[in-house]
């Protein structure tokens, strides 16, 4: 993962602060085509054998090409700072770090040929927000993700 530089995070220990159940809300947006979309679901982080957390999240999408069930599940490892964790796809490939540190909470994936920018907002103990903003020579999209610890 890219080095970043340490700055302050309103969690200091993002490990902890993630684990457990969430609700997540996800809008869609190809602003190429003007098409939306949307997904709601749960998404579940739990603690791994090597100190990290498994990301699965479950839910129902609706977009022109597939509306129905849905899945993804990545890695989140410890990172040089327990305010950070690197996430990577579940064949180990890195993805991004993830981090709500000012400064440290946007990253960026390059998949050739398109760019993945990611922001991550924390928004209390209880709630946290992200969004992708994905550009390449077919995509243009907006994904924006809201989500709520479950009670």
């Amino acid at each position: 993962m890219k080095d970043q530089p340490r700055t302050s995070s309103p969690t200091q220990d993002l490990r902890a602060y993630l684990l457990g159940s969430w609700t997540v809300d996800r809008s869609l947006w190809d602003r190429a085509s003007g098409t939306r979309g949307a997904l709601t679901g749960v998404v579940r982080y739990s603690e791994t054998p090597d100190g990290g957390l498994l990301l699965r999240e479950d839910g129902t999408m609706t977009w022109p090409t597939h509306s129905g069930p849905a899945f993804r599940e990545y890695l989140l490892r410890p990172s040089d700072s327990a305010a950070a964790m690197d996430v990577y796809f579940p064949d180990g490939k890195p993805f991004h770090r993830m981090s709500f540190g000012s400064h440290a909470n946007e990253d960026r994936h390059w998949c050739d040929p398109d760019d993945y920018k990611v922001n991550y907002l924390w928004g209390g103990q209880d709630a946290f927000s992200y969004a992708w903003d994905v550009h390449g020579p077919a995509k243009d999209l907006l994904l924006e993700s809201q989500l709520r610890r479950e009670q």
